[in-house]
C-alpha cells in the first residue's frame, strides 16, 4: 500500500511543499503534488524521524471516577477514497470477532455478583497464545484488547500506516498480557474527540502497552461510537484567498471545470451530491456554479452579453510586462510629407514630377480620387508622401492625411491662387500643428500671379521667409520640373528640424491608409509603420480584421522582405478590408490576433444593436411624427466601391443631400465588387446599388434585372452623385398639369339610335378622339371625359383642327345644347424635384 502526500503533511502538521521538498532532499521522491503517494516504508521513515512534530494529543484530565470510553473505534477502516487489502478484510473481520467476544465477557461479568476482576487464565494457555492468535479461541485477548492509552495513542499518530508487521507486534503484546487488575484512566474518552479520519491498518503497540487493563463492566453494553463524518471535497477558503474569476454564460460542465482545474467527472460528482445530474457537455445553473466555485477556492463573476463593463479594474488574465526605455533604441526615420490643396492645383503632377511616373494618366475624368502613398529619394534621404484627393468630396481624406503626416506641403496655384479645398487643407494642417511647406505651382502659366499668392497666404496667418515670415515657400513647375530639388530640400531642412526617430526593433504599430480588394489577392490594405520593423508572418490586427503578412509589395509593385518605421507598404492577407485612418498592432501569435479581432467584432455588433433599438414614443406628436416618417419616401441603397478611402467619402456625400421629400437610407457600405449576394440583399430590403469604379462579377446584370435591383454605376464620385440624385427624385410622384390644346362650338345637336351628338366648329386648336374634353355651358363645367366618337361628315376622325366642322361626343353624356364650348385638353406629367 502507498499513502498520500497530503495526508502524511496533515499528520506531521507540516506544508505540503515543505514535505515535498524533504522528501526530494533526503529520500530522493521527486514528487509532482499533494496527491502523490508514497510507499509506507518511506512513511514509516518520515512519521518517525518527525515524530516531535505530529498532531498533538489532548492530555488526559484528572477525574477521579471513571469516565465510561465509547467501544474502539475499527482501526481497520480505510480511509475516503481507499482501496481494502485482502489483508485489511482479514484482520477487519478478527477484530470484530474479538468486539463481540469482549461483550459477551463483560455481559457474564455484569452477572457475577462478586465480579471484582476478570476470571483468572489457565497457567498453560498463556505460552501457547501466539500460535492460536487466527483463531481467537481463548478469552484472554479480548479482555486485554480493549483499547488502551498506550495503544489509542499510536493510533492517532499513525493513520493509514502499519502493515502486516504491525498486527503482529500488536497480537504479541495481548499473548504477555496478564490477569492484572484494572486501572481505570479517564484518558481513552479525552482522545476520541480529537481522533483524524479512521484509518486503514492497526498500529504497532509501544512496549509500554504489555500491562493493559481488562474494561470495566460499564463499557461492555456500550455501542460502539459513530466515526466522525468525513470533510467535504473541498474545504471553504477564506474570502482574502479566494481567486475572482468572471464567466459568460452558459456555464458548460467541461469548461467550468476547467476553470476550477478539477476533472470534469469530479465536478459531475459534485453535481449529482447536490441532487444534479448533468454531462459534460450540458450547462448548470448559475447559483449552482456560484457554489461549486465557492467550494473549489474561487468567486465567480457572472458577466452577461452586452452588460457595460465593471467601474473598478477588472484583474486581467495576462498582466502587461513593464515598458522598457526605447530612447536608447531610437533611430533617424524617413519623414512622412502630405501633399494638400484644391483640385486640378498640380498635386499628383507635381509628384509625379518628382517620382517620375504618370498617375495623372490613370485617373478617371483627370482627377485623383484615391489616397497614394509613395517613397522617393533625394540627396540619400527617404521621403515619404501622401497624396491625397482635391475634390470636395474627400474631404475626410484631406483630414487623415494631415493628421497622420509629419510635414504638409499645400500646393496652391499661381493662376487660380487660394480656393475653398486650399482654405479647408489650411486649416486641416493647422489643426494638426504640422509645419507648412507652401509649393506655388503654375508659375509658367498664363496669368500666374505669385505675389498675389503669398498675399492670400498673409491673409490666412501664414507668411512665406522671404516677406519676413517662418513659412518655406517654393514657386515649381511640375510640369517642367522647375524648382522641384528646392521643394525636397526645403521638405528635408524641416525634417532635420523637428529630428524624427522611432524604434525598427520594437513591434510593428502604424496606420492603415486604405485598403480595398484585389482580384487574386483578396483584401489588402497599405499601411504606414510609424514604430518597430514589419516582416512577412507577422500577426496583426486592426479592429475587427487580422491579418498574417503573407506578402508586402511596394508602392512600385516590388515585393519587400522588411518594412522600417516611416515607409509605406501593401499588405496581403487579411480577413477583410481594414478601415481607412485606423491603427494596427502586432501580436506574438496569429491564434491571438484572430481571437482579438473577433472579440472587437462582437463589441462592434453589441453597439451596433444597441443603437438600432427602437425607442418608445412618449406622446401623441411623437407617435406622429413617427407615423409620417414611415409613409416618407425612403431611397435605399447599397454601396460599393474600389477602396476604403472613397467608399467612406461616397458614404458621407449621399448622407449630405438633404431632402424634406425623400429620406436616404445606407443600407451597407462595403469595399470589392458587386457581387451576386449584393443584388439578393438589394432586393430584399428594396435598395438600389450604387457602385464606383469597380466592376460587376459573373452574372450579377441577369440577377439584377431579374429581381429588379437598379444598379447605378460610375467612374467619376461627381457623375455618381448626380445619378443618384435623379433616382432620389424618380421615387416623387410627378405634378399633374393641364394643357390646352383645343376647343369647339355646338352648333346643333343631332339625335342617334343610342343618345345624341353635337355637331361642332373647331373655333381654336384641335379636337383630338380621346383627348381629354370637358362641357362648359357659360363657363360652368357640366362634364368631363374623353371624346369617344369624332366624326367629319360621315368618316372617322382622328382629329379636326380650327376651322373645320365635326361631330364629337364625350363619353356616357347626351346634355348637349347649341352654345355649349367643347374643351380639349391633356394632362401632362411634370418631374418632381427634391
Amino acid at each position: 500500500m502507498s499513502v498520500r502526500l497530503h495526508n502524511l503533511s496533515k499528520q506531521l502538521n507540516m506544508e505540503n511543499k515543505e514535505l515535498m521538498a524533504i522528501l526530494k532532499e533526503q529520500f530522493g521522491y521527486d514528487l509532482k503534488s499533494p496527491s502523490s503517494t508514497v510507499d509506507n516504508i518511506t512513511a514509516d521513515a518520515v512519521l518517525e524521524k518527525f515524530k516531535d512534530r505530529l498532531t498533538p494529543v489532548a492530555p488526559a484530565a484528572p477525574t477521579p471516577a471513571p469516565v465510561v470510553p465509547p467501544a474502539p473505534a475499527k482501526p481497520s477502516t480505510p480511509p475516503v477514497g481507499m482501496v481494502k487489502t485482502p489483508e485489511m478484510l482479514d484482520r477487519e473481520r478478527r477484530d470484530r470477532e474479538a468486539a463481540e467476544a469482549a461483550a459477551k465477557a463483560a455481559a457474564a461479568a455484569t452477572r457475577n455478583p462478586m465480579g471484582l476482576s476478570a476470571p483468572p487464565l489457565p497457567p498453560a494457555a498463556a505460552p501457547k497464545l501466539p500460535p492460536r492468535l487466527p483463531t481467537l479461541s481463548t478469552p484472554a485477548r479480548p479482555t486485554s484488547y480493549a483499547p488502551t492509552p498506550q495503544q489509542t495513542g499510536p493510533a492517532v499518530r499513525y493513520p493509514g500506516m502499519g502493515g502486516g508487521s504491525g498486527g503482529a507486534r500488536s497480537a504479541s503484546t495481548v499473548s504477555s498480557a496478564g490477569p492484572a487488575a484494572p486501572k481505570p484512566k479517564a484518558s481513552p474518552p479525552s482522545r476520541v474527540p480529537s481522533l483524524p479520519p479512521p484509518t486503514s491498518k492497526a498500529p504497532a503497540t509501544p512496549p509500554s502497552a504489555k500491562s493493559s487493563p481488562p474494561p470495566t463492566p460499564a463499557t461492555a453494553n456500550t455501542k460502539p461510537p459513530t466515526l466522525p463524518s468525513a470533510p467535504e471535497a473541498v474545504a471553504a477558503v477564506p474570502a482574502g484567498d479566494s481567486k475572482v474569476v468572471q464567466v459568460k454564460p452558459p456555464i458548460i460542465v467541461r469548461d467550468f471545470a476547467n476553470i476550477l482545474g478539477v476533472k470534469p467527472f469530479r465536478l459531475i460528482s459534485e453535481l449529482m451530491e447536490m441532487g444534479i445530474f448533468a454531462s459534460m457537455n450540458q450547462a448548470v445553473d448559475e447559483e449552482v456554479a456560484v457554489r461549486l466555485g465557492r467550494r473549489h477556492g474561487f468567486t465567480l463573476e457572472i458577466k452577461h452579453r452586452g452588460d457595460a463593463p465593471p467601474a473598478g479594474p477588472v484583474q486581467s488574465k495576462k498582466p502587461e510586462p513593464p515598458k522598457e526605455d526605447e530612447t536608447k533604441f531610437l533611430e533617424p526615420r524617413a519623414p512622412i510629407v502630405c501633399v494638400l490643396g484644391h483640385v486640378n492645383h498640380g498635386k499628383t503632377t507635381l509628384l509625379d514630377a518628382i517620382r517620375k511616373t504618370n498617375v495623372v494618366a490613370g485617373e478617371a475624368g483627370g482627377i485623383t480620387q484615391h489616397t497614394g502613398a509613395y517613397q522617393v529619394e533625394h540627396n540619400g534621404h527617404k521621403i515619404t508622401f501622401l497624396d491625397t484627393p482635391g475634390h470636395a468630396a474627400f474631404s475626410k481624406m484631406r483630414e487623415r492625411g494631415a493628421n497622420l503626416t509629419d510635414i504638409a506641403i499645400l500646393v496652391v496655384a499661381a493662376d487660380d491662387g487660394f480656393m475653398p479645398q486650399t482654405e479647408e487643407a489650411l486649416a486641416f494642417a493647422q489643426k494638426a500643428g504640422v509645419p507648412i511647406v507652401v509649393a506655388i505651382n503654375k508659375m509658367d502659366a498664363k496669368g500666374a500671379n505669385i505675389d498675389r499668392v503669398k498675399q492670400a497666404l498673409q491673409q490666412h496667418g501664414i507668411t512665406s521667409e522671404d516677406w519676413g515670415g517662418e513659412t518655406l515657400c517654393e514657386a515649381v513647375s511640375a510640369l517642367k520640373g522647375t524648382n522641384v530639388d528646392k521643394l525636397l530640400d526645403a521638405v528635408l531642412l524641416q525634417a532635420e528640424i523637428l529630428e524624427l526617430k522611432a524604434n525598427p526593433k520594437a513591434p510593428a504599430e502604424g496606420v492603415v491608409i486604405d485598403s480595398q480588394v484585389e482580384i487574386g489577392r483578396g483584401a489588402t490594405a497599405t499601411l504606414i509603420v510609424q514604430k518597430g520593423t514589419l516582416k512577412p508572418g507577422a500577426a496583426l490586427v486592426c479592429g475587427a480584421h487580422y491579418c498574417k503578412v503573407r506578402a508586402m509589395v511596394n508602392d512600385r509593385d516590388e515585393p519587400v522582405k522588411a518594412v522600417l518605421p516611416g515607409t509605406p507598404v501593401r499588405v496581403l492577407g487579411w480577413s477583410g478590408a481594414p478601415d481607412a485612418g485606423a491603427k494596427f498592432v502586432t501580436y506574438k501569435h496569429d491564434r491571438e490576433a484572430k481571437a482579438a479581432a473577433e472579440a472587437a467584432e462582437r463589441e462592434l455588433r453589441q453597439t451596433a444593436n444597441a443603437d438600432n433599438t427602437v425607442e418608445r414614443v412618449a406622446d401623441l406628436d411623437a407617435l406622429l411624427k413617427a407615423i409620417h416618417e414611415t409613409k416618407q419616401k425612403t431611397f435605399r441603397c447599397i454601396i460599393k466601391g474600389d477602396v476604403h478611402g472613397t467608399v467612406e467619402a461616397l458614404e458621407a456625400c449621399l448622407l449630405d443631400i438633404k431632402s424634406e421629400k425623400v429620406q436616404i437610407e445606407i443600407v451597407a457600405a462595403e469595399v470589392g465588387p458587386v457581387s451576386p449576394n449584393d443584388v439578393i440583399m438589394a432586393g430584399a430590403v428594396g435598395a438600389a446599388i450604387v457602385a464606383f469604379n469597380v466592376r460587376l462579377e459573373n452574372g450579377v446584370s441577369s440577377a439584377a434585372k431579374h429581381k429588379g435591383v437598379r444598379i447605378i454605376q460610375h467612374d467619376i464620385i461627381y457623375e455618381l452623385i448626380t445619378q443618384v440624385r435623379d433616382a432620389m427624385s424618380e421615387l416623387l410622384d410627378p405634378e399633374l398639369r393641364e394643357n390646352k390644346i383645343g376647343a369647339a362650338e355646338v352648333r346643333q345637336v343631332f339625335p342617334l339610335a343610342k343618345g345624341f351628338v353635337a355637331g361642332c366648329m373647331v373655333t381654336e386648336g384641335r379636337i383630338t378622339r380621346s383627348a381629354h374634353a370637358r362641357v362648359l355651358r357659360a363657363g360652368v363645367p357640366q362634364a368631363t371625359g374623353k371624346i369617344g366618337t369624332l366624326k367629319r361628315f360621315k368618316d372617322d376622325a382622328s382629329e379636326v383642327r380650327a376651322g373645320f366642322e365635326c361631330g364629337a361626343r364625350l363619353d356616357g353624356y347626351d346634355g348637349y345644347q347649341p352654345g355649349d364650348v367643347i374643351e380639349c385638353f391633356e394632362i401632362l406629367q411634370i418631374k418632381a424635384s427634391l
